[in-house]
């Protein structure tokens, strides 16, 4: 398997960010996206910026008539992406308390990205999966969300300890997204995003193209 660069590695944390201003958009306005079903109380969970709205628009199209985009989860806020680092580090902490502050930090990042660089915070990453024409998820080896130790690693992107059924799904899915422009996160199979400082390092980009965002823009609209 190729070498995986984790979002603590330092070489993510040192790209630039040279802040495009993109606006972020609310994925229920096209209906040919489909969304799941994200807390009441996280209404910002529908929202991504611009250019990854648009890369996701592009990449439905290019799936199997039969075969649909289902979006999870795209912006999270900066607290909610510190609660959900820090719970997953107290966790790793209590099952391995001889690691040190460093190996905590690394194997959390395999699982939740660093707040610092966090690409959900930035608008800029999507958790998704596929459905078929019902909106029957297909298989594509865990559950979204599966962490590292729960499925034995199978939610790495190139996992071997998953079926030929759910390999071909995730080429499927992974050959709509990476053609539309959006990079993968090797140890998430359904995280995928476009403009943070992941894939500008993935792709050589001179800089990422979003940096974080407090919240929603003041009045943004909420299609439902």
């Amino acid at each position: 398997m190729d070498e995986i660069i984790l979002m603590s590695d330092a070489r993510v944390a040192a790209v630039p960010v040279r802040e495009c201003g993109e606006s972020l958009m609310d994925v229920r306005r096209d209906a040919s996206l489909l969304t799941g079903v994200w807390p009441e109380d996280e209404p910002a969970a529908y929202f991504v910026r611009e250019g990854v709205f648009d890369r996701l628009l592009k990449a439905q199209a290019s799936l199997p008539a039969d075969t649909r985009l289902l979006l999870v989860e795209g912006y999270r806020p900066l607290s909610l992406q510190q609660q959900y680092f820090k719970g997953y580090a107290d966790q790793l902490h209590a099952e391995n308390p001889d690691w040190s502050d460093e190996q905590i930090i690394k194997a959390a990042s395999r699982f939740v990205s660093p707040p610092e660089i966090a690409p959900h915070s930035a608008g800029a990453a999507i958790d998704l999966t596929l459905v078929d024409a019902d909106g029957r998820e297909l298989d594509l080896g865990t559950p979204i969300d599966a962490s590292p130790e729960e499925s034995a690693g199978a939610c790495y992107t190139a996992a071997a300890n998953i079926s030929d059924e759910a390999r071909a799904n995730r080429e499927i899915l992974s050959a709509a997204l990476t053609a539309a422009g959006l990079v993968n996160y090797p140890t998430e199979w359904w995280h995928w995003s476009f403009g943070d400082r992941y894939w500008a390092l993935t792709t050589e980009a001179a800089a990422a193209l979003y940096g974080p965002c407090p919240s929603l823009p003041a009045g943004a609209p909420v299609h439902g």
